[in-house]
């Protein structure tokens, strides 16, 4: 039961790191567009500072989002490392399954959206 517990615990801190990275990446996204439709409305001039600034932000939100990712996978590596050795010295006795962690899926669909966001403003 403690291994589901801190597996548990780890998606919940997963979970974290999606909810700052989404409101990053959202924010930055709105930012930018916002100061894009001003400039093609010919209401400003210059706006590279404010659109600089959403494209910053929408970076700091994926590269969150990576390091979040990482940090999980890597932690849910050892807990299945240290699980088995548990296993192999008989201090463990009840099988438990892992099963494919749903906010890790979450994440990575996040990621794939954060990219597109951020290629499409660089690129356009």
């Amino acid at each position: 039961m403690s291994f589901q517990r801190t597996r548990m615990s780890a998606d919940r801190t997963l979970m974290s790191v999606i909810r700052t990275s989404l409101s990053l990446i959202g924010f930055g996204f709105t930012i930018f567009q916002f100061f894009d439709k001003l400039k093609k409305a010919d209401l400003i001039t210059l706006a590279h500072a404010p659109r600089n600034f959403g494209t910053a932000l929408v970076a700091l939100g994926i590269g969150m989002l990576v390091l979040g990712i990482v940090y999980h996978v890597q932690f849910m590596i050892g807990l299945r490392k240290t699980r088995e050795a548990m296993k192999a010295e008989g201090l463990v006795h009840a099988e438990s399954h892992f099963p494919a962690s749903l906010t890790l899926i979450i994440a990575v669909l996040l990621l794939a959206i954060g990219v597109v966001a951020i290629v499409n403003m660089v690129l356009n």
